[in-house]
C-alpha cells in the first residue's frame, strides 16, 4: 500500500516511523554518525568525545500526575544523552507558543523545567521562542537539544549488543503512557498511577562506576519496550528473548491496560531504561540501578541470543512463545 500523506502513525515510534526515517529521511542526510540511529549522535572533536541529541515535546494534557510538558522536555533530552553513555552538560530550549496561551501556565512550565534541570545538574544555556497565531499550533510545543561528555572507556550503542547479554529494565513499564491516557480521556480509576518522568543520568553514572562493559542503553519511550527491543535486535543482528513473568508492571497499570485493550510492552515510558550487560557484570549493574530511587524495581527480563536474528520472542507465562513485533500504528497520540 502506497501512503502519500503523513499519518499520526508516522509518529508512533513503530513500523511507519522506522520506514519514514530509513526510506525518506536517511537517504537525504545519510552519514556514518547519523546512520547508527541511536538516541543521539556520538561526536569526537579534538580527541574529546561528545553526545548530541534533540527532541520535541507535544504532550496533551500539558500537566499530569508525576509531571508536565516542562520537566518531560528536560528529562527526555537528559535521558537521550545518558543513553549515549554521556554525562549531560548543556541544553537549549525552543518553544512554539500559540497566541492566547495563559501566562500562568507558561510560568508553571518554566518552573518545572528549571527544577528538572537543577535535579539533573544541567544548564539551559540558549534558546528561542516563537509565537504563532491562534489555531496555528496546539497550545505549546517545546524542543530541547543537549550536549554531553562521554568518558573514556564508555562505548554503548544498539549495534553493540552481544550474544549472552542480560537485558535489564530499570523498573515498572507503561506508567507514563497510561497516566497520560487516563488524564486525557477523563477516566477515573482509584489507582493513583502517575508518570515515571525522571532524569536517568545519575543512575547511568552509577552503573558505569561499577562496570564499563555495558553494551547497550536505551530508554523505551514512544513504542515502549517492545518496539525498542526490536530496534536493538535489528541494529545488532541478534535475537532477543524476554520472559513474560519477569516483566515488571504495576498491578493497577496492568489492570487498566487489560480493561482498555493496551499491551504494556508498547506503552511509552519516560523514566526507565533498558541495559544490555554481560552476565559477569549483571549483578553489579543491577545493584547500582536498584540503589537509585527510580530503579528500585529493576530486574532482568531476558537475554540476547544467536537464534532468530532480528526477532524478539517472549516466552509466555505458560511456556509458549509469542513474537513481539515492532509496533504497528499509533497507540497513544501526543504522549511526549
Amino acid at each position: 500500500m502506497t501512503i502519500d500523506h503523513i499519518l499520526l502513525d508516522h509518529g508512533s515510534g513503530g513500523k511507519l516511523s522506522n520506514a519514514m526515517i530509513r526510506n525518506i529521511m536517511l537517504p537525504v542526510f545519510d552519514n556514518p554518525i547519523l546512520s547508527t540511529l541511536n538516541d543521539g549522535a556520538n561526536l569526537e572533536i579534538n580527541g574529546v568525545r561528545l553526545a548530541f541529541s534533540t527532541d520535541t515535546y507535544t504532550v496533551s494534557p500539558l500537566f499530569f500526575p508525576g509531571g508536565s510538558i516542562g520537566d518531560l522536555a528536560i528529562n527526555g533530552t537528559v535521558n537521550d544523552l545518558s543513553m549515549c553513555g554521556s554525562r549531560p552538560l548543556y541544553l537549549s530550549v525552543g518553544m512554539v507558543i500559540e497566541e492566547g496561551f495563559p501566562i500562568e501556565e507558561l510560568r508553571r512550565i518554566l518552573f518545572d523545567m528549571g527544577k528538572a534541570a537543577r535535579l539533573a545538574n544541567v544548564l539551559i544555556v540558549t534558546g528561542d521562542t516563537k509565537i504563532v497565531p491562534k489555531g496555528a499550533a496546539d497550545k505549546i510545543f517545546i524542543n530541547t537539544s543537549g550536549i554531553g561528555w562521554i568518558p573514556d572507556g564508555v562505548h554503548v550503542g544498539g549495534e553493540k549488543a552481544r550474544v549472552g547479554d542480560q537485558i535489564i529494565v530499570s523498573g515498572t513499564i507503561a506508567d507514563h503512557g497510561m497516566t497520560i491516557l487516563t488524564q486525557r480521556e477523563g477516566l477515573t480509576f482509584d489507582s493513583g498511577i502517575k508518570s515515571d518522568s525522571a532524569p536517568l543520568n545519575h543512575m547511568v553514572q552509577s552503573m558505569f562506576s561499577v562496570s564499563k562493559n555495558i553494551h547497550v542503553l536505551r530508554d523505551p519511550t514512544r513504542g515502549g519496550v517492545g518496539t525498542t527491543l526490536n530496534e536493538i535486535a535489528a541494529q545488532s543482528s541478534l535475537g532477543i528473548t524476554i520472559y513474560e513473568d519477569q516483566i515488571p508492571v504495576k498491578k493497577e497499570v496492568a489492570g487498566i491496560c487489560e480493561l482498555l485493550g493496551f499491551d504494556p510492552l508498547y506503552v511509552a515510558n519516560e523514566g526507565k531504561l533498558l541495559a544490555f550487560v554481560p552476565p559477569s557484570e549483571v549483578e553489579a549493574v543491577l545493584s547500582a540501578i536498584q540503589k537509585d530511587p527510580a530503579g528500585k524495581d529493576a530486574c532482568v527480563i531476558g537475554e540476547a541470543t544467536d537464534t532468530r536474528p532480528g526477532r524478539v520472542i517472549m516466552v509466555t507465562g505458560i511456556g509458549g512463545e509469542r513474537i513481539i513485533d515492532m509496533q504497528t500504528g499509533e497507540q497513544l497520540p501526543r504522549i511526549c
